[in-house]
């Protein structure tokens, strides 16, 4: 009698012990589908996203139904610089962007924005594509072709963005931040509100 309790006992454990093992493997089965299909880690590199992100930021980043949208922050892939960059869609297909560094302004079919998140007076380097330099008004224009994005950084006079390396094309957004762990103030944030609009 004592010898079955065992034996059962035993079959108890070992079905415990397979139920964990099963329920251990789907959760990571699911966890390594979503940090490869639905979300993306990213690391903030270089200062062009002051004072929104920083260098050594660590961002959660998702495409799931995702199309464009003006103020959004993304990581998208650079062809030029050929690398992974973090910048704000300042405009998306259609639009017309006009910089005026004079007045430091940016708008966007003929509505300047309101861009309290920027990091400092932009000033014009010179390094600017002159394609796009109306020398009547002294100004940019950039009129953003179709399925592609103007993004700039906000940190602007520090920022290697549309100005000098062209439109994006959406299929190279990897996706929208929407999580943020700070480096400089040492705590974690969704990046919602202000920071992305």
């Amino acid at each position: 009698m004592s010898f079955d309790s065992e034996t059962n006992c035993d079959a108890v454990t070992l079905d415990s012990i397979l139920d964990w093992l099963e329920v251990i493997v789907i959760s990571v089965f699911a966890v390594v589908l979503l940090f490869s299909f639905v979300i993306r880690l990213f690391s903030v590199k270089g200062p062009s996203m002051n004072s929104t992100l920083y260098d050594s930021d660590k961002l959660l980043v998702t495409n799931v139904m995702y199309t464009p949208k003006q103020g959004d922050v993304v990581v998208l892939y650079s062809d030029v610089l050929e690398e992974m960059i973090v910048k704000r869609v300042i405009a998306t297909e259609g639009q017309t962007v006009t910089i005026d560094y004079e007045n430091n302004q940016v708008s966007v079919d003929g509505t300047d924005l309101n861009e309290d998140y920027t990091y400092d007076f932009m000033t014009d380097t010179g390094l600017f594509d002159m394609n796009y330099y109306d020398e009547s008004t002294g100004k940019y224009v950039y009129n953003v072709p179709e399925d592609c994005v103007f993004v700039m950084g906000d940190n602007r006079n520090r920022s290697t963005d549309s100005r000098s390396i062209g439109f994006i094309s959406n299929d190279d957004i990897v996706g929208k931040v929407f999580f943020r762990f700070s480096t400089v103030e040492n705590k974690f944030e969704v990046m919602t509100g202000e920071l992305m609009n």
